[in-house]
């Protein structure tokens, strides 16, 4: 057999089913839409799921649950992965190095779970308060920059250059 000798199976290729196209055809005069109606005009269909005008099925049945867009953001890494690590100074470049934590992490926090018995130094990577006991009692230390507190908000009766209130007379 040869390429050009490929042909289909008999019956798998069916004639395009021709819809209005005289009586003799079987699919003459309405061509197959019936009698009437919007889906019998030209240009009579809706939106997926209209049902003229009815209140739609995905807006009669309430809402469930939620998903936030940044859940993948924080990685939790339990103390018992710290101790399989190999690293001395852990950051989040080094947590994502040895898979601990998915590439997409923005921040890792330590979470209490499992034994930590090494000392291990922690870098940007934030700690609840049972892993900061357990790592500061191992000999571990943890070391974070604060975040930069936000400027005081401005009068803007000041900003705008309104003028001060006038001052009372003393009554005499």
């Amino acid at each position: 057999m040869k390429l050009n000798e490929l042909k289909p199976a008999p019956g798998a290729n069916k004639t395009r089913h021709r819809v209005g196209r005289g009586v003799g055809s079987g699919w003459g005069k309405t061509a197959g839409r019936g009698h009437k109606g919007q889906k019998a005009r030209s240009g009579g269909f809706h939106k997926v799921g209209f049902e003229g005008g009815q209140m739609p099925l995905h807006r009669r049945l309430p809402k469930r649950g939620f998903k936030s867009p940044t859940r993948n953001d924080i990685a939790e890494v339990r103390t018992s992965e710290l101790q399989s690590m190999q690293a001395a100074e852990i950051d989040l470049a080094a947590l994502k190095a040895e898979g601990v934590v998915p590439r997409a992490a923005l921040v890792a926090k330590v979470i209490l779970s499992g034994k930590l018995e090494r000392k291990v130094a922690l870098k940007e990577v934030q700690v609840s308060k049972g892993a900061r006991s357990m790592i500061e009692g191992a000999g571990g230390t943890i070391q974070l920059t604060p975040k930069p507190l936000p400027e005081p908000k401005k009068d803007k009766r000041k900003a705008k250059g309104a003028k001060p209130a006038p001052e009372e007379a003393p009554n005499t």
